[in-house]
């Protein structure tokens, strides 16, 4: 891999981590109703989880996904309601103070499977493990990949959590931070709106 190529992928790999998506938006909202510390399992299981899909998906999903298309829709679909639910979740987060002790943040193993059923993730290493990869040398690219994609990546979720942090010090009374993640939680919401054009062109 040469440095023209290693230069475009971590370009591709800030771009897309620092993004808005769901991911990120999460992210901000974890880390203003939880803080920084307790949304750490969070964001590295986001990490690891989407190393996790460039390996698989390099190594020989994405050729089974191209003679089944029908499992891409499926998949659309449940990540769209699955979303939903999540969007419902952030809106009605309590926090540090009320009910917090019935709130968690998002645990790791959830935050690294959750990676399967977010578009913006399946789209980010569908593309990175296939523009970045040479087809006779997968076995030592795709890894490669993966890898940058962790280093590059992490740093920039971080400063979303850490901008939740921020936001927690002007959020101090429950309604107010209520308020910002019912916001939070209609971003998400229309986050989805672009899939499900794209779901609706295919239909």
């Amino acid at each position: 891999m040469g440095p023209d190529i290693l230069f475009a992928l971590v370009t591709f790999c800030v771009v897309s981590s620092i993004t808005p998506g769901p991911n990120n938006m999460m992210l901000l909202s974890s880390g203003a109703t939880f803080g920084f510390k307790r949304t750490v399992p969070h964001m590295l299981g986001i990490s690891l989880g989407c190393v996790a899909m460039v390996l698989l998906l390099g190594l020989g999903l994405a050729g089974m996904i191209a003679r089944a298309p029908w499992l891409y829709t499926a998949l659309h679909i449940l990540s769209t309601a699955y979303l939903l639910y999540l969007s419902w979740r952030i809106a009605t987060s309590v926090g540090v103070g009320g009910n917090a002790a019935r709130a968690r943040p998002m645990s790791f193993l959830e935050a690294a499977a959750f990676q399967w059923v977010n578009p913006k993730a399946w789209a980010m290493c569908l593309g990175v493990a296939t523009s970045f990869t040479r087809p006779d040398h997968l076995h030592v690219d795709v890894p490669v990949v993966g890898l940058i994609l962790a280093v590059v990546g992490l740093p920039c979720i971080m400063l979303w959590a850490g901008g939740g942090t921020v936001v927690r010090q002007l959020l101090d009374r429950p309604g107010a931070l209520r308020a910002f993640n019912i916001g939070m939680a209609a971003l998400l919401v229309a986050s989805l709106v672009p899939g499900l054009i794209e779901l609706l062109h295919r239909a």
